[in-house]
């Protein structure tokens, strides 16, 4: 089942366009994270977005609190269990992020060319005059004309419930804006973010540290979303600070590019990083907007070229109120994969949205058109001479195996893995065919070390391999075109070839079952044999 891609500078016949695509088992090789909360918590909406290709949630603690955002949790555990369809978890952090405090939540009218305060002061309340903030540095952090925007889900440019201010004074403590727009704020929080202003704030809060230290370790969190990092210093003291907590020294950090000190520092945050999401929402604001798609473009090919995770926010924000995306988001949408994101993640659309399925589905399928027309052998060109040689000995394994499969027009290619670097690596060369990446457990001190790590360890039947993921495993959910799946326990990475031929039947058996796997296609398998590491292909019986 290789799918070809057409590259849109080769002629076609337009008609083409309108043929509808082809059903498959994984809905597109780009992944989707969803927030969950008020509209996509239930155990009924979850399973649907699993279905719909959901393969990492987010759960945001810039609002709710610990006891919520478990039930929620539990909730997926159900439906992951209900759906047989595995998901790995992702913590959002509050980090640096500035907020105005609504506590009788009433809503706020705010009127073009008016004036309104911004005080540390919490024990005022939040009215038309005076908004009361979170941090009491604001007024040695700004100058007269600077730019600040306010609201619950940040300015876009059309909304009419976030308000762009301008810095008119600075009395004390207090700071006096002018109103730009007129806007209604509605709710207990709104976000509040200068634009290209220094706060001095710490990227990895007390707040944060409290929740990943409970929330996060009970439930064995697989991703942490460091919000609001501005330097290489804050991934590495984030993960000095996992390292403390026994189980989460394994969780990959993804840091948040939100402003403009974030994308000075771009390269050393990439290479301390696991992974980076560009949190356009954001640099949406602090960048002029002739330089956004320039940053995105950019920040993309250095992740590709470092072969680490790029997720992309803020796509379908219309999607949050209607069914239907606008034609720039949906081109927005296939722009990205394009430009090579691994995942689009989705903020509001499925948190607070009215169509979170809808929207993950419609997402989805985008991602699946667009990936038809990207340009693999220019893409797999350019990493090759970017890497240069010599190569490492994985890294020409892996582009190995994927020139391989595209010559011989090869419909998956399976890769044993025990720590899931070789499998990412495969996955670096944007392989047109899914790369089924066999987690294989390893034997320590003569036992074998066995644990369903992860926040579903108490849900997954034992019997069923297809459910157990390791850490590792789950990780590689939010890399595209990578679909994990885990051998038999009874199989280790140290096991014999004639175990290792049973593990690739089950492969092979869950290939054909899932229909990405016919007779008569070929397969490229990349395992270790002994100490070497071994690239074949096969040909498939009826």
């Amino acid at each position: 089942m290789h799918s070809s891609n057409l590259l849109i500078e080769e002629p076609i016949r337009m008609i083409s366009i309108l043929e509808p695509a082809k059903s498959s088992f994984f809905p597109a090789m780009t992944r989707i994270v969803g927030t969950l909360g008020p509209k996509s918590r239930s155990v009924d909406v979850i399973s649907s977005c699993l279905k719909a290709g959901m393969s990492v949630a987010r759960f945001d603690f810039s609002w709710g609190d610990a006891e919520y955002h478990q039930e929620t949790l539990e909730n997926l555990k159900t439906a992951i269990k209900t759906t047989k369809k595995l998901c790995a978890v992702m913590l959002d952090t509050v980090g640096a992020e500035m907020q105005v405090v609504n506590k009788n939540e009433t809503s706020i009218s705010l009127q073009a060319d008016s004036q309104v305060i911004l005080t540390p002061d919490q024990g005022q309340e939040a009215s038309s005059e005076i908004l009361p903030i979170n941090f009491d540095g604001l007024a040695k952090s700004v100058k007269t004309g600077d730019t600040i925007f306010v609201g619950q889900y940040l300015f876009t440019g059309s909304e009419t419930t976030s308000v762009w201010l301008e810095v008119a004074e600075v009395t004390g403590q207090d700071v006096v804006c002018t109103v730009k727009n007129s806007a209604t704020l509605a709710g207990a929080l709104f976000t509040l973010h200068g634009s290209q202003i220094h706060i001095d704030l710490p990227t990895l809060t007390e707040k944060d540290k409290e929740v990943i230290s409970t929330w996060g370790v009970k439930n064995k969190i697989d991703f942490l979303s460091l919000s609001y990092t501005r330097h290489a210093e804050d991934v590495r003291q984030a993960r000095e600070f996992l390292s403390t907590l026994g189980d989460l020294s394994q969780t990959q950090i993804f840091a948040k590019i939100e402003n403009v000190e974030g994308l000075t520092h771009f390269d050393e945050i990439l290479q301390e990083a696991d992974g980076i999401i560009l949190s356009r929402g954001n640099l949406g604001i602090d960048l002029p907007p002739e330089k956004v798609f320039y940053f995105q473009k950019s920040a993309l090919y250095k992740c590709n070229m470092a072969g680490k995770p790029a997720v992309l926010t803020r796509v379908v924000d219309s999607m949050t109120d209607n069914l239907r995306p606008t034609r720039a988001e949906a081109t927005d949408v296939a722009n990205a994969v394009l430009d090579g994101s691994d995942a689009i993640l989705l903020g509001a659309e499925t948190l607070r949205g009215l169509y979170p399925v809808e929207t993950i589905s419609t997402v989805g399928r985008i991602c699946s058109e667009a990936e038809k027309v990207f340009n693999q052998e220019l893409f797999f060109k350019r990493t090759v001479k970017y890497v240069g040689e010599p190569m490492t000995h994985l890294e020409s394994i892996a582009s190995s195996a994927v020139r391989a499969a595209i010559k011989v027009k090869a419909s998956v290619i399976i890769c044993f893995t025990s720590s899931g670097r070789a499998a990412r690596l495969i996955a670096k060369y944007r392989p047109t065919m899914p790369v089924l990446s066999v987690v294989i457990p390893r034997l320590k001190t003569n036992q074998l070390k066995w644990s369903f790590s992860g926040a579903f360890e108490d849900q997954l039947p034992t019997h069923l391999w297809e459910s157990l993921f390791t850490s590792n495993a789950r990780q590689s959910l939010i890399v595209r075109g990578l679909f994990p799946m885990l051998a038999d326990p009874r199989h280790p990475a140290e096991s014999t070839s004639a175990s290792n031929e049973s593990i690739l039947k089950v492969a092979l058996d869950h290939g054909k079952m899932a229909g990405v796997i016919k007779p008569h296609d070929r397969v490229v398998i990349c395992q270790k044999v002994g100490d070497a590491s071994v690239v074949k292909i096969i040909e498939l019986e009826d």
